[in-house]
């Protein structure tokens, strides 16, 4: 009998490829998504679909039952659109992911898997970042996701529920999306690349720096994470590549011609991940150079 995980999100950018991978691997995977930005063209038509929002406790909670994992992916994501709607994303990455951890807690669930965010590290006075640093959010999303964090390390010593909060660096990848209010800035310049239009740069490009980190490596680190029994206390582990780039090579990286936008509220101007905790409690490290992670999109987009 196959082992049953339940990824929340998962018709969604990074859950999607979480899914296929633990499909590839055997697992009876089943997905909980509200295609409120996830894709139905996303789903692995091997895994079962729920078409559920993680805020309807009575609708998501029967679907735990039997399950070994989960990993909660499902959120609204990003840092703008939290600025501009706190309530909403409030809603979905607080009360939705308290949802999974009752449901899982109820459900006898071997350990959850939480995609947490390097946001909460907000504004630090040095590099790289260390989850021992203390948190300094700038954002709704910030906020939302390390009480995301807070409340998986107090199931973990309350209930005896094993989590593991995973802090995902600036992830980019295929699937990314490139439109609407949830777009990654490497997905915005692959679209307007693309179009044959500049490249929208904020005028703090030049020094502001992010540790890109390709969705494979990210699912590994999920899955790493799940098989290791080093963790499971409600720990937080960075996944990042402990290298970084300014927005500017970025888009360097890609091609184009270069259009400088206002700078935007509530993002920290760096971001560099200590990785070592990750070494050593799930033995993942990055595989992907961000150079060869730029350069498959390239070919996948028929770009030069």
């Amino acid at each position: 009998m196959k082992t049953k995980v339940i990824v929340t999100g998962g018709a969604g950018f990074i859950g999607s490829h979480l899914t296929d991978a633990l499909v590839k691997e055997g697992y009876e995977v089943h997905l909980i998504d509200n295609l409120s930005t996830g894709k139905k063209e996303n789903i692995n038509p091997k895994a079962v679909f729920h078409q559920a929002s993680i805020c309807d406790f009575e609708a998501i909670a029967p679907l735990f039952k039997g399950v070994a994992y989960v990993f909660h992916a499902a959120a609204n994501a990003r840092i703008q659109p939290s600025i501009i709607d706190p309530r909403s994303s409030n809603e979905s990455n607080i009360t939705g992911t308290l949802n999974v951890l009752v449901a899982s807690r109820d459900a006898k669930v071997k350990k959850v898997i939480y995609s947490a965010s390097s946001s909460a590290y907000g504004t630090q006075k040095s590099m790289p970042l260390r989850e021992d640093m203390i948190a300094n959010p700038q954002s709704p999303y910030a906020i939302q996701k390390l009480v995301g964090e807070m409340y998986c390390k107090n199931f973990s010593s309350l209930y005896g529920l094993p989590t593991v909060s995973l802090r995902y660096f600036n992830v980019y990848g295929p699937r990314q999306l490139a439109d609407g209010a949830y777009a990654t800035v490497i997905g915005i310049f692959f679209r307007e690349r693309l179009a044959g239009r500049p490249l929208p740069i904020v005028r703090d490009g030049r020094i502001k720096r992010r540790d890109y980190t390709h969705v494979s490596d990210i699912v590994r680190g999920n899955i790493c994470a799940m098989k290791s029994k080093k963790a499971g206390k409600g720990e937080v582990i960075n996944l990042g590549t402990h290298s970084n780039y300014s927005v500017v090579e970025v888009a360097r990286h890609i091609g184009g011609l270069a259009l400088f936008i206002p700078k935007r509220l509530g993002e920290a101007k760096e971001t560099l991940a200590d990785i070592s905790r990750a070494r050593r409690l799930l033995g993942w490290k990055p595989r992907v150079r961000f150079e060869d992670g730029i350069a498959a999109l390239k070919k996948l987009h028929k770009l030069s």
